[in-house]
């Protein structure tokens, strides 16, 4: 076993002999992360009827997921750099292999609640890590492009394999299942991390955690994503809305304050100076807000207008979710000849006319093979973007900051699906009274059809946006790296 210990903490290790295997491993850790993500949906129903949740209180073992990892990201990505990219590696497998194990133990609604929370904590934690590791075992370039690559094309695979696998456990074990099967997935990867993925570095004493920025944004960020999922389950004028939007409004701009003044901060402000990383940051929000609603919309299509059960849903979205893993690989190849400018354009343009083709299939009474081409498509342009959009978040960020650039591009990622589903449910339910039968079917197919429309104008939003803001040269050319050790006088950081 080879885990150097002497180069600088977050310096690429491209000779380390167990690269390969540490890739195989940061790539399973997505997979796990993704899979999570839709292998719950199937088991609601089961869910509430066991459990006897009242009302439409078991969106909450959805909503709690969301809100803690949406809420934490930042942290997670700070600690990453500060206390070690294995450790919280690590750590949030670990995180996720004991919340799973309580949650298919679970005999009510609140301890199921819970550990989805603890277990969104721990996605929080993880998907910096592993993406700051990434980045820093893999040189800038066609290495680390290829790198997020098969990491990009794990995650497309994972949601394939939640879907369907969701939808199998529950029918042949019971809901339990679907938390167990992360227990020993986490673990055997944990173990091994410990085995391939080079040891961290010792930590700089002269880093401190900025605790008071730590606790100012991740209460205001859970606090902004809880209003965005629970505003049009409970209504905008709820009282746990209003006040949810009362503290974000006050800790979100208090912790750009606090930002301003320490000289530690847990963001540097002039990390925003970056313009190819807060473009992707933006972009990131754009595609969760448009690509990554359309699998709520396709799944209401076939199961509530055409009648799919679970396991026959998960087969379906088998298509796109090997267009989309084709896409990733195909937006590492573009990016290494063309560039991710370029790269990122032609993903948005082919995703809004596969989106607008896709559009065409949301009808009640025209079939699956009709959703084909514009799932294949739309597909194919999911993947070239999101591997490009990492790609660009990455370029011309130091070692050392690679953590917290994962989770302000992560946060924006979780904002973004937020935000979109929250605006697109209410536009497609807009027109839906108390219909029933056909009648519902149909309203149900037209609001959809309304709502992946407007998607397909999102991703014309974020062709314009990279087309306008992105620089076109490579980002490690424009932009100079920053870096946390270099000394930042506090009235410079003002």
């Amino acid at each position: 076993m080879s885990t150097p210990s002497t180069a600088p903490a977050g310096s690429p290790t491209t000779g380390h002999r167990h690269l390969g295997l540490s890739l195989a491993l940061l790539a399973l850790a997505q997979l796990i992360f993704s899979l999570d993500l839709n292998i719950v949906f199937v088991a609601l129903p089961d869910i509430k009827e066991t459990l006897h949740f009242s009302g439409q209180t078991e969106q909450w073992v959805v909503s709690a997921y969301a809100v803690f990892a949406g809420g934490f990201l930042l942290l997670g990505g700070r600690a990453a750099d500060l206390l070690g990219r294995r450790r919280m590696f690590v750590l949030a497998l670990a995180i996720y292999a004991v919340s799973s194990f309580v949650g298919g133990l679970a005999g009510a609604p609140a301890v199921l609640v819970v550990a989805r929370a603890v277990q969104g904590i721990g996605a929080a934690l993880l998907l910096p890590s592993t993406l700051s590791l990434i980045n820093t075992l893999f040189e800038e370039g066609p290495r680390r492009n290829r790198a997020l690559a098969v990491w990009g094309g794990a995650g497309a695979s994972g949601l394939t394999v939640g879907a369907v696998l969701g939808g199998v456990l529950t029918q042949a074990f019971g809901w339990s299942a679907v938390f167990f099967v992360n227990v020993p997935l986490a673990v055997l990867v944990a173990l091994a991390a410990l085995a391939v993925i080079p040891a961290d570095a010792p930590r700089h004493a002269a880093r401190r955690f900025d605790l008071p920025g730590a606790l100012t944004v991740t209460a205001g960020a859970t606090m902004l994503v809880f209003v965005l999922v629970q505003g049009p389950e409970s209504g905008w004028t709820s009282g746990g809305v209003v006040a949810g939007v009362v503290a974000a409004a006050i800790l979100l701009p208090a912790f750009v304050v606090l930002e301003a003044r320490t000289a530690d901060p847990l963001l540097a402000l002039r990390l925003l100076r970056n313009r190819p990383l807060t473009v992707a940051i933006t972009v990131t929000f754009i595609y969760m807000a448009t690509f990554g609603t359309l699998p709520y919309f396709l799944t209401l299509l076939l199961q509530e207008v055409h009648g799919y059960n679970a396991l026959r849903t998960g087969l379906a979205f088998l298509i796109p979710s090997v267009a989309i893993a084709t896409g990733t690989q195909v937006g590492e190849r573009m990016t290494n000849a063309v560039g991710a400018r370029l790269t990122l354009l032609a993903g948005f343009a082919f995703g809004a006319v596969g989106t607008a083709v896709l559009a065409l299939g949301f009808d009640s009474a025209r079939s699956f093979s009709v959703l084909l081409p514009g799932l294949i498509l739309s597909g194919i342009a999911q993947g070239v973007v999101w591997t490009a959009m990492w790609i660009a978040a990455a370029s011309g960020v130091a070692a050392r900051e690679q953590g917290v650039a994962s989770g302000m591009a992560s946060t924006t990622l979780n904002i973004g699906n937020a935000v979109g589903l929250a605006v697109l449910v209410a536009v497609a339910t807009a027109d839906i009274a108390d219909q029933q039968g056909d009648r519902l079917r149909a309203d149900l197919a037209d609001g959809a059809f309304t709502a992946v429309l407007l998607t397909a104008a999102g991703m014309v939003i974020g062709l314009l946006l990279v087309a306008f803001a992105l620089p076109r040269t490579p980002a490690a050319a424009t932009v100079p790296a920053l870096d946390l050790d270099e000394p930042v006088p506090v009235t410079e950081a003002r």
